[in-house]
């Protein structure tokens, strides 16, 4: 009975050795790792097209502060906010009364002068006359005559001035509207005091049937514009509805601050839909002029070394520094004098790719 035991026991440790051993076996095997292959493709060129979404303000194409020359008093205001106004139109008649009594003044050194101008005329033409008669009036009266007539000449055009100049003035009482328009601003009352040095207009006027829309272009997109060109834009208030309009004018020069061109586009608002003052979405289209290098978006590192892309040679990696472009959907454009067309590149890099290692 013993013995039983004694060979089951030993049984036992010999089976649980033996499975120990096994198990000791199988952690020593070495586990191969599989290096994953790096995917690649062949570079080429493609003309891109995208679209660039610009804030822009619309403002009326023509637009006047209207203000008073003179010291003077409001009498009459034939216009208020809204009114449309045409060109020439009475707006504002003011009233002084010093400038009715200076003209009255005026008028009457002018009539003063010209029956002074009139009768030195006329003694100077009898003594020419006379003149002709040898011996009858002497060179030194003649003279005297002629001079006496070209002072009082001078005098009557200094009279016209003046008269003329407080005329000017006195038309300056007349307000009228500049050019077609509509009154956007009224600041003014009957009765108001209102003259020179005021930093408040009486009127402002706009003319809305025709807008301009500017925006300002930044620098890496001002090459893909040009005159006549028609843009698409749209306002916050008309959600859905989109408008068109052709480029008429480019500053040809940058914002020193904002590193931007500025662009005006002329819009026809003949239907009063869009209101000076509103802002607007432009959607400036931006179209390759020449076919250039095309890459994915995730073939571009970008770290502090630089912008680059990874180019296979001989199983080795080299990075190609470069320049970016337009960007289209998961593209962008990259310019650089080290590529060349179907140079192979890493599809999905990483900054643990150093220059010179190896590519499988």
């Amino acid at each position: 009975m013993k013995n039983k035991i004694l060979q089951s026991t030993a049984l036992f440790f010999v089976a649980l050795f033996f499975l120990s051993s096994c198990n000791s076996n199988k952690k020593e095997a070495p586990v191969a790792e599989i290096e994953p292959k790096m995917e690649t493709f062949a570079l080429a060129k493609a003309k891109l097209t995208t679209d660039l979404r610009l804030p822009a303000e619309l403002s009326g194409f023509s637009q006047v502060d209207l203000f008073a020359k003179v010291n003077s008093y409001v009498k009459t205001l034939k216009v208020d906010i809204g009114s449309d106004v045409k060109q020439g139109q009475l707006l504002i008649e003011l009233e002084a009364p010093e400038i009715s009594s200076q003209l009255a003044g005026a008028e009457s050194r002018l009539h003063s002068q010209e029956a002074i101008y009139a009768a030195s005329n006329g003694t100077y033409q009898r003594l020419l006359e006379t003149s002709k008669v040898e011996g009858t009036i002497s060179k030194n009266d003649l003279e005297l005559a002629l001079s006496k007539k070209n002072s009082d000449y001078a005098q009557l055009a200094a009279a016209r001035a003046g008269q003329r100049e407080i005329k000017i003035m006195q038309n300056y009482l007349h307000i009228r509207a500049p050019f077609n328009g509509k009154v956007t601003a009224r600041n003014v009352n009957t009765g108001a005091y209102v003259g020179q040095g005021a930093q408040v207009p009486l009127l402002t006027i706009q003319d809305q049937k025709k807008l301009r829309l500017s925006v300002s272009i930044p620098e890496a997109y001002t090459g893909y514009l040009k005159v006549g060109q028609v843009i698409s834009f749209n306002v916050v208030s008309l959600r859905g509805e989109m408008f068109q309009a052709k480029i008429s004018r480019m500053s040809g020069a940058l914002d020193l601050k904002l590193r931007s061109e500025r662009v005006e586009l002329d819009v026809i608002n003949s239907d009063g839909k869009l209101l000076p003052g509103m802002v607007a979405e432009v959607l400036l289209p931006l179209n390759s002029k020449k076919e250039t290098f095309v890459v994915p978006k995730s073939a571009v590192v970008n770290s502090a070394e630089g912008i680059y892309l990874i180019k296979v040679v001989n199983k080795k990696a080299q990075l190609i520094k470069v320049s970016l472009g337009l960007e289209a959907d998961d593209q962008i454009e990259v310019f650089s004098d080290s590529l060349e067309q179907n140079d192979i590149l890493i599809s999905k890099p990483n900054e643990e790719i150093k220059d010179g290692s190896d590519i499988k």
